[in-house]
């Protein structure tokens, strides 16, 4: 085979590594799979137990110090923040990087340090999740434009993993909803990590807010059989006559499920599209 062909049969194949095999980490190794133009090179999990008779034994990756051993071009964290705040770094050196966690990118020594290694060879992706309209979001940022943004997640008790004085706040919930929290969101970020993943992408695309300008609320409803996510969007204008957006998503969830059914198609939509972009940070 010659360098040209050598080279076009490697992009055709796209090598990836998934960390964490929870119910997403398996959804997206089953879709992975099925891409003929793409190839799983190795999946860790804290348990590898977990793992066990539902991949084969030689993608099993049992240190992560080790996956650039792999040679993937595209890393997924599915698993848990504290993964990029400890590797997310060294991932950028050999990598593309898709966080699956941005709740992460609220640490601001951690976004700088992310950003700072996405801006050689590799690119730091975001996944859109359940943040709709994010690139017309970021559209508005980029222009100056976006005067406000507010996102609103309302879920069953049971689909929330709370830390703090939100999980005491949580335990009061009776039979009516109950707001949890109202503020920036990057005080949310480290009390819901496993939970508001798509404000903290809403963070990100709303660049010119940011983590503390853009507004979190989060309530929990005992009547709820779905994940609702509400995002209202303030632009320019006069006071009270200004130019405004707000959608409504309503995605199906299992009780105690903290991803909605919808959320998977969107998260293997995104790892295939976190290709190509370059250095920097994208939504995907």
């Amino acid at each position: 085979m010659d360098e040209a062909s050598a080279a076009g049969s490697k992009q055709r194949r796209r090598r990836v590594g998934i960390i964490g095999f929870g119910q997403l980490g398996q959804y997206l190794y089953e879709e992975v799979c099925k891409q003929p133009g793409y190839e799983v090179v190795f999946i860790w999990n804290r348990s590898i137990e977990k793992m066990k008779d539902l991949v084969s034994e030689h993608l099993i990756l049992r240190d992560l110090n080790d996956c650039s051993s792999r040679h993937p071009d595209l890393i997924v964290e599915v698993a848990h923040p504290s993964i990029s705040a400890e590797y997310g770094m060294e991932f950028l050196k050999f990598a593309d990087f898709m966080i699956g966690s941005p709740t992460a990118l609220a640490d601001a020594t951690v976004y700088k340090s992310l950003l700072g290694a996405a801006q050689s060879e590799h690119g730091l992706y975001v996944p859109a999740g359940a943040f709709w309209g994010g690139q017309d979001i970021q559209k508005m940022a980029n222009q100056g434009t976006l005067k406000g943004l507010t996102v609103t997640m309302k879920k069953h008790p049971s689909a929330f993993k709370l830390v703090g004085p939100l999980e005491e706040k949580l335990k009061t919930v009776l039979d009516k909803p109950l707001t949890l929290f109202k503020g920036p969101v990057r005080e949310l970020c480290p009390l819901a990590p496993n939970n508001v993943n798509t404000m903290a992408c809403a963070a990100i695309a709303a660049h010119n807010l940011g983590f503390d300008g853009v507004i979190g609320c989060l309530i929990a409803d005992p009547n709820l059989e779905s994940h609702v996510v509400e995002i209202e969007v303030v632009g320019p204008g006069q006071k009270g006559n200004n130019f405004s957006v707000k959608t409504v998503r309503n995605n199906p969830a299992s009780a105690g499920a903290v991803t909605g059914k919808q959320t998977y198609g969107s998260f293997s939509s995104s790892l295939f599209g976190a290709v190509g972009k370059g250095k920097g940070v994208h939504l995907c």
